[in-house]
Formats: C-alpha cells, sequence, structure tokens
C-alpha cells in the first residue's frame, strides 16, 4: 500500500512531552551523578553518556513498536504472557537471576543486566487488554469475569513478591485494575475486590519486619535519622533548601553522598534543591499533560472502533501518572519508600528501554486510531447525500452566461 493511500499519523504532542521529561532527566541526572562518577575514577559525564545511550537503544525499540500492528500483539498475548512466567521465574533461579543489595530482579545476558518486571509489566498489561476485549461480556456482566483475570495477577503478584519487589507488584496491580474498570467491569465488583486486595498488600507488608520498618519510619523519619529514615530526611533537607526557585543548577549539596540514591529513586529531590518550586511544577506539569494525552489517545481509539488499542493507551496513561505519583510522594514523604523510579527521568537500564518502548506502543495506537477515524470519515462523505447526488449527476462545464450570473 502506498504511503499517498497509507499516510503514517505522529502524536508529535506525545513526542514533545516525552522529549522534554527526558531531555529534564538527563540533565538532572548529570547534575546528580558527577560526584559520585567522579568518586568511582571515571569520566565526571559517564553516566550522561550512559543514559543518553539507553535513551538512543529505548528510542530505537520504540521505533521498532512503532511498526508492528496492535493486532499481532493481540494475537501474540497469552505466548507473551507465558514468557512473562518463564522470565519471572528464571530470575529467582540463583546463577541465573542476579542479587542486588538483597534483591533478585535482574537476568544478566551477555554482560547486560535486564530488570525482568520492567519486561513483564509491559507484557501483562497487553495480556489484560486483550482479556478485556475478549471477555467483554463476562467482564461487564459478571464477578467472575473480573475475578479470571486477577487470579492470573495474583500469581505475578507473587513472583514479583519473591524477587521482592514490592512497588512493581503493587503498580501493576493497580494498573491493571484501571484498565479493567475503563473496561467496563462493574463498579461494585471492582470496589470489592479493591478493598481485598488493599487487605491482602496490608497483610503483605506487615509480614516483613523490612517492609514494616520502611512503611513506618516516613510517618516520621526524624526518630531515626541516621537509620531507617535516612533517606527521607535527606530527601526532605533537599527539597526544603530549593525554596520557590532552587539554588541553582549543579549547587545541590544533598547530592554530594548525603541523599543516597540521588540519581535513581531520589532524582526529584535533587531537582526539587536545584530548581525549587518552578522546576516541580514543571516536572508535574509534564507528567500530568503525558498521562492525559495517554488518556486522550485512548478515547479516539476507542471512538474508533479499536478497543483493544484503546485499553493498551489507558494502561500506559494510568501507569506513567501512578508511578510518577508514588515516586514523588516518596520524595516528599507523604508516601512510604518503595524503590521505583521516576519514569524517563531517573538513572536506570532497563525502566527507561522498557518506557521509550511503550512510549513506540502508543505512538502506533494513535496511528492506527487516527487512520480509522480518517477512514470512517472518508466512507462517511461518500456515502453523504451530497456525495451521492455528485457522482450520479456530473456537473457540466461552465458556460458564458454562468460564468456572468
Amino acid at each position: 500500500m502506498s504511503n499517498r493511500s497509507s499516510p503514517i499519523h505522529i502524536d508529535f504532542v506525545t513526542v514533545m512531552l516525552v522529549f522534554g521529561i527526558v531531555l529534564l532527566g538527563l540533565v538532572m541526572v548529570t547534575s546528580a551523578s558527577i560526584s559520585m562518577a567522579t568518586k568511582e575514577g571515571g569520566d565526571a559525564f559517564g553516566y550522561l553518556l550512559r543514559q543518553f545511550t539507553l535513551v538512543i537503544v529505548g528510542s530505537a525499540f520504540a521505533a521498532v513498536m512503532f511498526t508492528i500492528r496492535t493486532e499481532w500483539l493481540e494475537k501474540m498475548a497469552l505466548p507473551l504472557l507465558a514468557l512473562a512466567v518463564v522470565l519471572l521465574v528464571l530470575v529467582l533461579i540463583p546463577g541465573i537471576g542476579h542479587s542486588v543489595n538483597g534483591a533478585r530482579r535482574w537476568i544478566r545476558l551477555a554482560g547486560i543486566s535486564i530488570q525482568v518486571s520492567e519486561v513483564t509489566r509491559v507484557i501483562v498489561l497487553v495480556f489484560i487488554a486483550s482479556y478485556a476485549v475478549r471477555r467483554e461480556e463476562e467482564l461487564r456482566s459478571s464477578f467472575m469475569g473480573l475475578l479470571k483475570p486477577l487470579i492470573i495477577l495474583g500469581g505475578f503478584f507473587v513472583l514479583l513478591l519473591l524477587e521482592p519487589d514490592f512497588g512493581a507488584a503493587t503498580v501493576l496491580m493497580v494498573t491493571a485494575f484501571g484498565v479493567l474498570f475503563i473496561a467496563g467491569a462493574r463498579l461494585r465488583d471492582v470496589a470489592g475486590l479493591a478493598v481485598l486486595g488493599a487487605a491482602v498488600l496490608v497483610f503483605v507488608a506487615m509480614s516483613s519486619d523490612y517492609r514494616m520498618r520502611r512503611l513506618t519510619a516516613f510517618r516520621n523519619p526524624w526518630l531515626d535519622p541516621f537509620d531507617s529514615g535516612f533517606q527521607l530526611t535527606q530527601s526532605l533537607i533537599a527539597i526544603g533548601r530549593g525554596g520557590w526557585t532552587g539554588v541553582g543548577l549543579g549547587e545541590s549539596v544533598q547530592k554530594l553522598f548525603y541523599l543516597p540514591e540521588a540519581h535513581t529513586d531520589f532524582l526529584f529531590a535533587v531537582l526539587a534543591e536545584e530548581l525549587g518550586l518552578v522546576g516541580i511544577l514543571v516536572t508535574l506539569a509534564l507528567f500530568l499533560a503525558l498521562a492525559w494525552r495517554a488518556l486522550w489517545i485512548s478515547r479516539l481509539a476507542h471512538d474508533s472502533g479499536l478497543k483493544f488499542q484503546s485499553y493498551l493507551a489507558a494502561g500506559f496513561g494510568i501507569w506513567v501518572g501512578l508511578q510518577a505519583f508514588i515516586n514523588i510522594g516518596v520524595n516528599m514523604g507523604v508516601l512510604p519508600t518503595k524503590g521505583l523510579t521516576l519514569p524517563f527521568m531517573s538513572y536506570g537500564r532497563s525502566s527507561l528501554i522498557a518506557t521509550l518502548t511503550w512510549v513506540g506502543i502508543l505512538l502506533r495506537v494513535y496511528h492506527e486510531a487516527a487512520q480509522a477515524s480518517r477512514g470512517a470519515t472518508a466512507a462517511g462523505l461518500r456515502g453523504s447525500p451530497a456525495a451521492r447526488s455528485s457522482t450520479a449527476s456530473p456537473a457540466r462545464p461552465l458556460d458564458t452566461e454562468d460564468a456572468l450570473a
């Protein structure tokens, strides 16, 4: 098919929002990591170069995903789900799974560490979107229609807890709940299972002394500022120092080995210290705009009759808004520490690549929705009475009297 009959539709609003967030992330990762890179004896801009390389790789994956029809993802939902199970099991096997700080979340291939939870999250949400289309009537009319996918999600929740990755497990469950609700699950069923799910999360949190320390430390980190509350107190000091306009780019004090994980989980605190409330508001606006745009694309796809694509876009919008909210909430001390990165901004290999890959899927959804929408509009115009009249009675050429009339 020629490009004239099937043009490429790019949502430049999404592209520019992602570009703005990624660019801001590159600047802040550079600022937050210079001291660490120098201490490690490497190039002061080593983390910037690695992060920029990851952006290039992630963008390449996004470009590849843009070329793949979403109907293929829908058809491959079950095989991909099986692959996700295999990956989550493999990462738990000593010698295959790579452990860092007591968490076994990575698989090393050719010297590259891949965080399995980042890959499986996309796969599971593809399955949820597929299920919502295949079992639409059951989902809308019965409790079992909602319970069945949640049983599968429960299995993934357990596998993620075994790593352990409580944050990723929680975000996955909440995002899936959101997609199923948008797909038509009954409010009373969603509310009932949400209460049950919250109770399970509380039980899981209370079953581990480590998790309980992290959950309770955020309520008053100053009670133990040199142990369980150390990260949060340093983060709050950084945010407090920022004031209205910040202390200036590159002038953060807390990043100088006071604030742990300054270039990853607590990058937002460095941003707040250096750019102040102005930087905070700009960052929040970018993430809110991106989440809204994804939901707008979801609505466009739904109105075009592309339900699976609509649920994919909705899943991205819910996820990016939720994870950004949690990371920022953790940095500001309103949520317990979860170990979740700030999407597109925090330094991280698998996280950044997987997120940019998901952007490629979102842009593909927009392309197909715009194509379907314009096709429907063109078909409507061809079927209009004026078009039929024009086809049935071709206009005669204008003569002199017509021209003068």
